[in-house]
């Protein structure tokens, strides 16, 4: 039997492109199409909380991941060490991974909160009161007054003014 040696060639230009939709907030949720090492991701906006839930079986959370919050970025690092025994064909992804997302307005960045449990790393952001999801605003109503209108009215209240007058006048002389 012939064995074929294989080279996986690398995609440096994908990366650099995932590197570049991370500039842009509206794009940085597209980076998990171009780069093969993004650690997957779910996230959630509460009414007073941004949590994120990250897979990453397999690593060991006290020595193989970090959580750092900079610029109104979040990003979580891990490192997943390929196992010594050759085991055959791997579809698991080894190595350093990153994903970096960008934080909702109102974020405190100053007390995040991550647990680890089972695969599954969930980081929490509180948000500040003032930048709560949902707000009820009052709708007033404008309601505008034609010029015509206007006129009309100084025309009415010019003539009620004239009767109530003559109405006096009326009144003093049958006085």
């Amino acid at each position: 039997m012939n064995k074929v040696a294989t080279q996986r060639q690398s995609r440096p230009l994908l990366t650099d492109l995932a590197g570049l939709l991370d500039t842009f907030p509206t794009f940085a949720a597209l980076r998990p199409l171009f780069d093969t090492r993004a650690i997957r991701v779910e996230d959630e906006l509460h009414d007073d909380v941004y949590e994120i839930r990250a897979e990453l079986p397999g690593v060991d959370p006290d020595e193989d991941i970090e959580v750092t919050v900079c610029d109104g970025r979040l990003t979580i690092t891990a490192e997943r060490a390929r196992p010594s025994e050759n085991c055959g064909r791997a579809e698991f992804t080894y190595g350093s991974l990153t994903r970096t997302l960008v934080l909702p307005d109102g974020a405190d960045q100053d007390d995040v909160n991550a647990t680890y449990d089972r695969g599954i790393l969930t980081v929490s952001v509180p948000l500040a009161d003032e930048h709560r999801m949902e707000k009820h605003i009052e709708v007033v109503e404008i309601v505008s007054i034609d010029e015509d209108d206007l006129h009309a009215d100084a025309d009415s209240d010019h003539d009620d003014a004239n009767e109530e007058s003559a109405d006096q006048h009326i009144s003093s002389e049958q006085g």
